[in-house]
């Protein structure tokens, strides 16, 4: 119920894509893509995501079962783990999917924050692997967010939407440290830039 709900819900809204030429055509070109996205703006990804294969990393919590029973019939490679589980088995495995050519989907502030703060597991896969990072966010002309840890946003049906990749971008493999930190602080930088265009598109307070 909750995917045909979603379902109608996406494909209400009238949908503007920016940006995903240079994405597509790394996958095309099958290399690895690490995408980025914000908890706050993860909602029409399962939808706009379904059916290219991709890998998303899912929490073992509670919440997270929920996400994997909606997006179940997607088309999803769906891997649990999270920063504060064990992830072992899950890193081996996003790391061969990255290898081979694939696109593994990382929320690098999930699954409790801090809202924004961009933790590094994403940052270390493209370094091993040599995938490119591709951050995505969306917003609408009429949003809904939640008083939430994440300031989690929806759309109400029939709503506006844009939909905003990121330019693709690799990493260093040999940055650590000092070095390892300010690309951090960069890439947390970049994604909540992206955040602050697309809301900029409706002219939501920033």
């Amino acid at each position: 119920m909750g995917r045909f709900i979603l379902g109608l819900w996406v494909k209400s809204a009238r949908m503007t894509v920016r940006g995903e030429e240079s994405y597509l055509e790394l996958r095309r070109e099958k290399k690895p893509v690490v995408l980025l996205v914000w908890h706050g703006r993860i909602f029409p990804v399962p939808y706009l995501f379904r059916f290219r294969g991709s890998m998303p990393l899912i929490s073992p919590s509670q919440d997270g079962e929920v996400l994997v029973q909606i997006i179940s019939r997607w088309g999803f490679k769906v891997m649990r783990g999270s920063s504060s589980h064990p992830i072992k088995d899950a890193w081996n495995a996003m790391i061969s999917e990255l290898r081979q050519g694939g696109e593994v989907i990382i929320v690098p502030d999930g699954p409790k924050g801090p809202d924004r703060r961009l933790k590094l597991g994403g940052v270390k896969l493209a370094q091993e692997t040599g995938a490119y990072l591709v951050p995505f966010s969306f917003s609408a002309s009429r949003p809904k967010v939640f008083n939430t840890w994440d300031s989690f946003m929806v759309f109400k049906p029939f709503s506006k939407v844009l939909a905003l990749y990121g330019r693709p971008f690799q990493v260093y493999p040999d940055l650590k440290g000092e070095e390892l930190e300010l690309e951090r602080k960069r890439i947390e930088t970049l994604m909540n830039e992206l955040d602050a265009e697309a809301d900029a598109h409706f002219n939501l307070p920033g």
